[in-house]
């Protein structure tokens, strides 16, 4: 097997959900990473038009960061950027706050570059339930209309924060395959936000996916993780569902602070205290955006096949996106 740097320089590298303090040191730490592309998130709590001010944001980074950045609209945007040594930026949203009531802003997002859509954020909105909302009823009869439009224009439907009912209404719903962005086993830990094996195999053996995360507040050690422990979560879902159907989402929120999360924590960003995970920290050896080629060390390490370091780091994720993309 080539030597690890070599190798990740080699690899398309996907991030299947990152959620930084976009500038141009992220954009250079991104290119330092050797990081193919991602999905990278411009609407959480915000309503039509300020995701709408975000995306316009967007659009300057775009233009003024050229030389190492492109928006992806296609799977074929992603490897070309790859070939010209730029990183390719997936638009996504972490809730569907944004299309409000209106089906036709999803045909409107999907032109401007969004590829991925999260159906709730923690709490209910018009489209069902997130993970800390105290009952889940499921995916509304409107929320049904939001995955039969997603499908139809061609926009992922990720289930990283949504409640279990809501998450199985919508997996059973859609036509194309749908994705757990972000999300650890709970066999390993017990949270809101982590998955059941049942979950997990559920959504693979429809068709989806599921990006393991690298949040410590997730993980069984905490703020003691390490990269190492990263890795062994993920083969942990590998036995579960095999090396197919699984890539990484580490949910990096670098150059953020506490007001950040406390907005985040918060429903629709400024309610009730959904959660506190305390001091938010990455696991040690992959603490920072540039450090991805860590993550391709510590699967060598782990006796990983050349093979499965390839899916997992960013084919798999090229693959189901590319099956959600074609229309």
């Amino acid at each position: 097997m080539p030597q690890s740097n070599d190798l990740h320089q080699d690899l398309v590298v996907f991030d299947g959900l990152v959620i930084s303090n976009w500038n141009r040191a992220v954009f250079e730490d991104m290119r330092t990473g050797g990081l193919t592309a991602a999905n990278c998130t411009c609407s959480v709590w915000e309503n039509f038009a300020e995701t709408m001010r975000n995306i316009a944001h967007w659009n300057r980074h775009f233009a003024d960061h050229s030389d190492i950045l492109t928006k992806a609209r296609s799977v074929a945007d992603i490897r070309a950027a790859k070939l010209a040594g730029r990183t390719a930026i997936v638009l996504g949203f972490q809730n569907t706050s944004a299309f409000e009531d209106q089906l036709g802003y999803i045909e409107l997002f999907k032109d401007m570059g969004v590829g991925i859509a999260q159906m709730t954020y923690n709490t209910q909105n018009l489209s069902g339930c997130g993970c800390y909302e105290s009952i889940d009823r499921g995916l509304s009869d409107f929320g049904h209309d939001v995955v039969a439009e997603m499908n139809r224009v061609g926009m992922m439907c990720d289930l990283s924060h949504v409640g279990g009912r809501t998450a199985r209404d919508v997996i059973d719903a859609s036509k194309k395959p749908v994705c757990f962005s972000h999300c650890l086993p709970a066999a390993l830990k017990t949270h809101p936000r982590n998955k059941s094996d049942e979950d997990l195999r559920y959504i693979v053996d429809r068709g989806g996916f599921v990006g393991v995360t690298m949040f410590s507040a997730f993980l069984p050690k905490g703020t003691d993780s390490t990269v190492d422990d990263y890795v062994a979560a993920m083969d942990y879902v590998i036995d579960l569902v095999g090396e197919d159907a699984i890539g990484f989402g580490t949910d990096f929120t670098q150059g953020y602070g506490k007001s950040f999360f406390d907005w985040l924590n918060h429903d629709k960003g400024h309610g009730r205290k959904l959660t506190d995970f305390g001091r938010v920290t990455n696991p040690k050896g992959f603490e920072s955006i540039g450090q991805y080629p860590n993550l391709t060390a510590a699967m060598e390490k782990a006796g990983w096949p050349l093979g499965r370091i390839r899916k997992v780091m960013g084919e798999n994720w090229l693959r189901i996106l590319d099956e959600v993309w074609d229309i």
